[in-house]
């Protein structure tokens, strides 16, 4: 194969470009070769067997006890069809009846998942346990805990708030906002109420904190922010959290206490996910794999990224979206600016995007739009998102929507006609930039 042609992957399937002979490709940026775990059930049992900063399971549980457990949706890599059997068997054994565990999963501001799409994620029966589907905007399913130091009022779902254990299946990887993901992310946003999701997520639109991947949590004021409000439910959360390679295998699970099991996980992850850089390239081209189902996970391949190109570089993102646009309130209006106009105002703009009030535009969308623009002030994005439809793609002027990859290659090539040098991600998804020493 040409050094010029590039295989990335596309959905299960892969894809190919090709690029300008003189450009460089300084460097192909996949995620450290960690192995998976021979035996994953073998994993997940020595994690429940010995939990980090808490008691195991065995010793809280008891009859006749409520316990919920949380799980992330299907919008997440996370093997819950591996890790949930497993805890509910530790569960029955510590005494508790399916007729006191209730299912809750983490949607957040995501759409709701089918009974189905449950019990498949699952990867079990599911009967006598109760399912519910988490409503951010139903106030009847809501309890507040109250205020935090940094003014999110936190509402959470009753059956969570309500019960006397809860354990939380989740996934630690990078994330835009809350450096990675995991812990207590599940709880805020993930069992939240809209109010709660859209203050907390609000707190990093700032210039120094729009883009938190991979960052210390102890400057992320989001992430500081959804822990103390998790901590208002008291000592009763319980994490299982996996850490999975870009093959979406487990590489490691940790559990116990949310805050000191996740930052456990989050060393492991940082290691298999952060890709140490020198400097910044011309080109950037990124695949949203392994984050393929819609265009709001896909784009954090653009967001895990967006480091890694140089000022007024290119930023090409290849988005495999399988179910089209997923829950992105952006897109539901036109917005009032041309990407032209967008240009030239952004500056400005930016500043008013904490207080401004855009119809179509969501609380919880406000700091993806101070992402967008602060991404586009940065360089020229390109995306090649072929299942999201045109009408859509005209809402977000934010980057250029390309038909075929051919198209955002020559379209780079226009303003790289000469050498360039290029980085390329075939796991964007997942991977970010390092630059640290």
């Amino acid at each position: 194969m040409p050094s010029n042609t590039l295989q990335l992957p596309w959905g299960n399937e892969s894809i190919s470009l090709s690029l300008p002979q003189k450009w460089e490709v300084r460097g192909i940026l996949e995620p450290s070769s960690l192995l998976p775990c021979p035996d994953a059930k073998a994993e997940i049992l020595r994690a429940l067997a010995e939990p980090i900063g808490a008691r195991r399971i065995s010793n809280l549980a008891r009859a006749g006890m409520k316990v919920t457990i949380v799980i992330d949706d299907g919008s997440r890599p996370t093997p819950i069809s591996q890790m949930l059997p497993v805890v509910v068997a530790e569960l029955e054994a510590a005494g508790v009846g399916r007729a006191q565990m209730a299912l809750v999963p983490a949607l957040g501001l995501h759409r709701p998942m089918a009974e189905a799409e449950i019990a498949e994620r699952g990867g079990m029966n599911l009967d006598g346990i109760q399912t519910v589907t988490h409503n951010c905007d139903d106030p009847e399913q809501m309890r507040f805990l109250g205020t935090t130091s940094y003014g999110t009022p936190v509402w959470v779902n009753r059956t969570v708030a309500d019960a006397d254990l809860v354990v939380s299946l989740g996934c630690i990887e990078p994330h835009l906002i809350a450096s990675f993901g995991g812990g207590y992310k599940n709880i805020v946003p993930g069992v939240a109420g809209r109010l709660t999701v859209a203050h907390n997520h609000g707190l990093n639109c700032t210039p120094a904190t729009f883009n938190m991947v991979g960052q210390p949590i102890e400057h992320n004021t989001m992430r500081l922010d959804l822990e103390e409000g998790s901590r208002m439910l008291g000592q009763k959360v319980w994490v299982v959290n996996a850490v999975l390679n870009h093959c979406k295998e487990i590489v490691r699970v940790v559990a116990g206490d949310p805050v000191a099991a996740h930052r456990a996980g989050v060393e492991v992850s940082a290691r298999l996910n952060g890709v140490k850089l020198p400097r910044p390239a011309d080109v950037v081209i990124t695949d949203s794999h392994p984050m393929d189902q819609d265009l709001r996970q896909g784009v954090k391949a653009l967001a895990n990224t967006i480091r890694a190109v140089r000022p007024r570089g290119i930023l090409i993102t290849l988005v495999r979206a399988e179910e089209g646009m997923g829950v992105f309130g952006l897109a539901n209006r036109k917005f009032p600016l041309g990407r032209g106009a967008l240009k030239v105002v952004a500056p400005l703009l930016v500043k008013f995007v904490p207080r401004i009030k855009l119809t179509g535009m969501g609380e919880e969308d406000r700091f993806f739009l101070y992402f967008a623009l602060q991404a586009m002030m940065r360089a020229r994005l390109i995306l090649y998102a072929p299942t999201i439809p045109a009408e859509k793609q005209a809402n977000l002027p934010f980057a250029e929507f390309m038909p075929t990859i051919e198209q955002a290659i020559l379209t780079a090539q226009a303003k790289f006609s000469g050498a360039a040098d290029v980085l390329v991600f075939p796991y964007g998804g997942i991977t970010y930039p390092d630059f640290g020493s």
